[in-house]
């Protein structure tokens, strides 16, 4: 069975018809041309999902039948990236790449060595761009739930945040290239959450720092070598998946407690990808 993941924001109970409109939509009927009576998954981004039987398309979207729906828990420990603001050329990519690799969370940091600078409006666009890219990159990597984002914050503002989660049971960690202790002798078994901050391309600087650890994070070095901000959450989060048990759960959009193919929804080049999975009783 191929399925399809797209959103929706509100799913309609199983035997109702779920309408499909929008950028979504066009992009089921248009660009990957779904016709009726193909299956597809909706979900609406915060962990439901439901199973679908198109029965019409055209160009304004789609019209489905749910079939069955269920809901999927988010992966634990909840992992949220504090992203120092990137270059422009590699801020989605950063936003992109973390995404697919599980972040949970995003907050957008504004550390002193950031090149970029969002002021003013450019904070709502700035926003908007990355919830646009973490959209997409949950779709692409079929994730029930769909990373939110928030900031910027100031330095301040983040260690006040770092506080009041390593009081709530949380580990904070900060990647730093000159860190003596690595990621991987960090004690994750009782933590609640994880919060992982990520500087800039000019790195942190030495008062960030003190800052931060004095509100409890631990700075930690991935390996010998110094990667991207763009690059480095998602590498970290791929570390974070051997070390704490989220990579020992199932994927988030099975089909029907069989062998899953997801067709992707991104370039026609794309490969399908093949998961062995427990879904939704038939």
């Amino acid at each position: 069975m191929v399925a399809t993941l797209f959103y929706l924001d509100d799913l309609p109970e199983p035997g109702s018809l779920a309408v499909l409109g929008g950028d979504e939509g066009f992009h089921a009927a248009t660009v990957r041309r779904i016709r009726p009576g193909e299956q597809l998954v909706l979900g609406d981004g915060a962990g439901a999902l439901a199973h679908c039987e198109v029965e019409h398309a055209g160009r304004d979207g789609l019209r489905a039948r749910v079939l069955e729906r269920w809901s999927v828990a988010p992966g634990s420990p909840p992992v949220t990236v504090v992203q120092a603001l990137p270059k422009s050329e590699r801020s989605e990519l950063a936003i992109e790449l973390a995404t697919e690799a599980g972040a949970d969370a995003f907050l957008a940091w504004h550390a002193a060595r950031c090149v970029a600078s969002w002021q003013g409006n450019r904070v709502d666009k700035g926003l908007r761009r990355w919830r646009a890219v973490a959209r997409s990159a949950a779709r692409q990597s079929r994730r029930a739930h769909i990373p939110p984002v928030d900031g910027v914050l100031s330095t301040a503002a983040l260690a006040q945040r770092i506080r009041d989660d390593v009081a709530a049971g949380a580990t904070a960690l900060v990647l730093h290239e000159s860190a003596t202790d690595p990621l991987v002798g960090v004690e994750l078994a009782e933590a609640t959450s994880v919060l992982l901050v990520v500087g800039p391309e000019g790195g942190i600087t030495e008062d960030e720092m003190a800052t931060l650890s004095d509100a409890g994070a631990a700075a930690v070095r991935l390996g010998p070598q110094v990667l991207r901000t763009s690059t480095a959450a998602a590498v970290a989060l791929g570390a974070l998946g051997v070390l704490t048990p989220r990579w020992e759960q199932r994927g988030e959009v099975p089909a029907n407690g069989h062998v899953l193919q997801v067709r992707d929804t991104g370039p026609p080049s794309s490969t399908l990808l093949s998961t062995d999975q427990t879904g939704p009783s038939a």
